[in-house]
This record gives structure tokens, sequence and C-alpha cells, in this order.
């Protein structure tokens, strides 16, 4: 089962390209979101491609005026990994772990877009991520992470937005790996608990003169499973953390931040803190993440599109929880005082004690 990636010197079994390990979860993915730096304007793009399951699928969202907008294109992968190109939505690798294009074309629905990703600073390895629930592999995956600046255009309804370095930033991140994506496994595993639990945090931010990372998965009593945290000057080495940890002050009748302090430990001793205010929320489920239609790794019978519109103002938090808040961020502490924009992305369900969840969706009060 020969393919176009064969030809390049990527292989890490002796099998062909075309074939990724035993388990049928595994996918490839790409993630973008870019947002203005001083306008609540925001737009993401999601690529999946599961090999196993010989699908590729892709998802570009936009907000403007409050009101998201959001496209979704799957399609049969026909064994090639390199076409990265799904529907209306493609994403080109111009110098690996430094600069992308993503390209949007999609002329029935009045969106296009032409745009470039450049990192201000290294692509950062995150601990890989394992999880097992009993003896089955529930997660097991390797992020980078990258925080960059975005140029280009994108052309929407006949409004035309400039897209500019000074004005917009983003983040980026590449998962390879194992999670559940497609049709649910449809037996039981005796060894899951009663109630289904994750919590996630992940809060990229731009500072003027750096970048800093941090997420978190905690388990039912608030261990961390996987967490870290870096802050990376601009032209300078990137700053591991000895310790990190965070606190939420939740949104009445929710589960997502009003506000949220994340705390660096650093090795030396110092301490910094960082807060996110956020200002309004994308939710995920617009390039597929949980999506009731089109979620990740879905056969829809071959080539397949959707768009759907809705105001931001009219969506129910409580029933949406995987979101990113596009947040004001501020520092102070051992790292200096620095003023910031990052996105706090948010999925929690199931109980989590230090938040006062007991129960898979009660709300905070």
């Amino acid at each position: 089962m020969l393919s176009q990636g064969d030809d390049f010197p990527i292989h890490q079994n002796p099998e062909p390209i075309a074939y990724a390990g035993a388990s049928r979860n595994f996918y490839d993915r790409y993630f973008f979101n870019g947002y203005h730096l001083e306008e609540d304007t925001f737009f993401a793009l999601g690529m999946g491609i599961y090999p196993q399951l010989d699908l590729i699928d892709a998802g570009f969202s936009l907000i403007v005026d409050g009101v998201q907008h959001n496209l979704l294109c799957s399609r049969v992968l026909n064994h090639e990994r390199m076409n990265t190109q799904v529907g209306a939505i493609a994403v080109e690798v111009v110098t690996p772990l430094q600069c992308l294009r993503i390209l949007i074309d999609s002329p029935e629905h009045g969106l296009k877009a032409d745009l470039l990703f450049n990192g201000r600073a290294p692509a950062q390895e995150e601990p890989r991520f394992t999880r097992r629930i009993g003896t089955q592999t529930f997660m097991d995956y390797t992020r980078l992470t990258q925080n960059g600046s975005w140029q280009g255009r994108i052309e929407f309804k006949g409004r035309k937005i400039d897209v500019t370095p000074e004005l917009w930033l983003g983040t980026r991140d590449r998962s390879w790996g194992i999670r559940s994506v497609g049709a649910a496994d449809p037996q039981p595993n005796p060894q899951a608990p009663s109630i289904n639990q994750f919590y996630w945090l992940w809060a990229p931010v731009n500072w003027p003169e750096g970048v800093s990372l941090y997420h978190l998965n905690d388990d039912a009593v608030g261990r961390p499973w996987n967490t870290a945290g870096v802050f990376v000057p601009l032209g300078g080495a990137a700053e591991p953390m000895r310790d990190v940890s965070s606190q939420i002050d939740f949104i009445s009748g929710t589960r997502h931040a009003e506000r949220a302090v994340i705390t660096l430990h650093r090795f030396d001793g110092g301490v910094a803190e960082i807060t996110m205010r956020p200002r309004f929320h994308w939710y995920m489920k617009g390039v597929g993440y949980g999506h009731p239609e089109f979620g990740h790794g879905h056969y829809h019978g071959g080539d397949a599109e959707l768009f759907e519109e809705y105001a931001l103002a009219d969506v129910d938090d409580a029933l949406n929880l995987h979101i990113q808040a596009i947040c004001d961020v501020s520092m102070e502490g051992d790292l200096g005082e620095h003023v910031g924009k990052g996105v706090l992305e948010q999925l929690i369900f199931g109980p989590h004690a230090p938040s006062g969840f007991t129960e898979l969706l009660d709300m905070a009060p």
C-alpha cells in the first residue's frame, strides 16, 4: 500500500507510511487559532487524519460581530496522508516547525482565506499524554505547541479582513497518537468509572516579550496526571517550570472560568502569577470537537460538508463544555510584569473535588 509519503525519509517501522500501528484510534492532527489584539475577532482550524479509518476531516471557524460561523468537511483519505486538503480547507507546511499556511476557498458560503502562521518562539514538546482505563489505552499521544503571529487575508460575505502580524497572534499545535475517534466502542470497559470524568485546561499566552504555555489534566480528586508550564523569552531559551498550579473562579451556572490564576514555580525558587480574564468564548464544536453531527473521525458516506452559524449570546454554556475563552492576560512576579493575550481552553465534566463538582454535569453555584 504505497503512498506519496513513502518517498520521504519519515518511516518509523518496516511498514509503508499508510499503515499506522495497530490501533484503529490512531490519529494525526493540526490545530490553529488566531485572534485580533484589539477586536473580538477570532478564527480556528482543526484537521484530523485517521489512517486506520481511512478518513480525513477538517473544520474552519470564524467569529465576527459576535457570531460564530463554522465550515466542516470530511472525505475518504484514500491512504494518502500527504494530501492535506479536505473540501474547501487545506493546510500546507512551508517551513517545518516554523511556518505553515492555511487556505479556505468556499465561494458558496462567501468564505475565503489565505493565512500564514509564523512561530514567535520555537515549538515546545509537551510531556507525553498517556491514560489508561484498566488495561485499555484510552490516550497515548505526543503534542507540540507553538505561539506565533499571522498574516494574510480573510474574506467573508463581501467583508475583507486584513490580517497583519502586528495585530494578529495565536497558537498552533500538532498531536499524533491514540485517542478515541469515530464511532464509540460498543463494549463497555468493566474498569471504567460509573461517572465519566475529564478535567482539561490549556493556556497558551502571547506576551510582547515572549510566550508562556500551561496545561493540566486532573483526576476526580484533583491529582494531576499530566501538567507542565514553560516560559520562552523571544530569542531566548525555554525555561520549564519546576511546578505549576491553577485556580478558577467559575461563572455561576456553568463550568467555565470567569477568572483563572495560574502560578508558575521556577527551579530557582522564584514565582510568577498569570491572571486570565475571558472576553468571549469560542465553541470548539466549530471544528468538530464533540459536534453532534460532525465529530472527529466519523464516516459520512463519502465527501461531506456542513456549514452553520450562531450568535455567541444565544449559546447555552452549560450544554457546550468544550471552549476556548479568548482572554486579556497579565503577569506579575519573578518573571516581570507583562500584559498579553491568550486563550484558556476548558473541558470539564464529571467530578472534580477542588472545583466542588460531584456529578457528571453539576454546575457552579
